[in-house]
């Protein structure tokens, strides 16, 4: 089987209805991204950054996978895939994907304060005074503006072995995660689909775009790959 590597950004939760702070001036649900995105915001203000991620996992179980996750989920009959995706959501795993890597951390688990090796699932609100293991309060399970990514090095090995690239719905302004492209083989065929495509052919060699939805999209990149085979 062809090693296929997705890597998947906010435009592929966003048609499940989970919103991101680009989608309104740069505020996340009405709050500054540095307020609760950040660990000076957790510092300043813990309880304020526990109810907004508390919030976020609840509305995590309001929403449900799409057509974009069943088709990339679908296409592990064809294609060794692995999805190295910036969302915090589970729409993948939820939808049947197997190999998933979180770049930014998973909403649906928390981690020690103290010891950042110690993560924990969790599927409830997390409050104050809910501690770790070694009596240290515990905080979303989720990389901040200004942290180390540390699965990134992970991510970087996968892609090195993609034979197939397919990019979705990130704007590929964020990095690190923007940067793993530059670690595909020469000459890897790539599929970037969006709706606004941020990338031009005269960019990367074998590049094929397709301007549309999530959705839509991957519909049109199984059609493409299946009959690739």
């Amino acid at each position: 089987m062809k090693k296929l590597v997705v890597l998947t950004g906010a435009g592929i939760s966003a048609e499940s209805g989970i919103k991101t702070f680009r989608d309104a001036d740069g505020l996340w649900e009405g709050h500054d991204v540095m307020e609760v995105a950040t660990p000076e915001g957790f510092k300043a203000n813990p309880k304020l950054v526990l109810n907004f991620y508390n919030e976020r996992r609840k509305q995590l179980f309001e929403v449900t996978p799409n057509k974009a996750h069943t088709n990339l989920a679908d296409l592990e009959k064809e294609f060794d895939v692995e999805i190295i995706t910036q969302n915090v959501d589970d729409l993948h795993e939820r939808a049947g994907s197997t190999k998933v890597t979180h770049l930014h951390g998973e909403l649906l688990k928390v981690r020690s304060s103290a010891d950042e090796s110690i993560i924990l699932d969790w599927t409830t609100d997390l409050f104050l005074g809910d501690l770790c293991p070694k009596k240290s309060q515990l905080r979303p399970h989720i990389v901040w503006f200004g942290e180390m990514v540390p699965m990134l090095e992970k991510a970087i090995e996968i892609t090195e072995k993609a034979d197939i690239l397919v990019i979705i719905g990130t704007s590929m302004q964020v990095y690190p995660a923007a940067s793993l492209i530059d670690y595909v083989k020469l000459n890897t065929p790539i599929y970037f689909i969006d709706p606004k495509p941020a990338v031009s052919k005269s960019n990367f060699k074998n590049l094929t775009i397709i301007d549309d939805v999530a959705s839509l999209g991957t519909q049109t990149l199984k059609e493409l790959l299946m009959n690739s085979l």
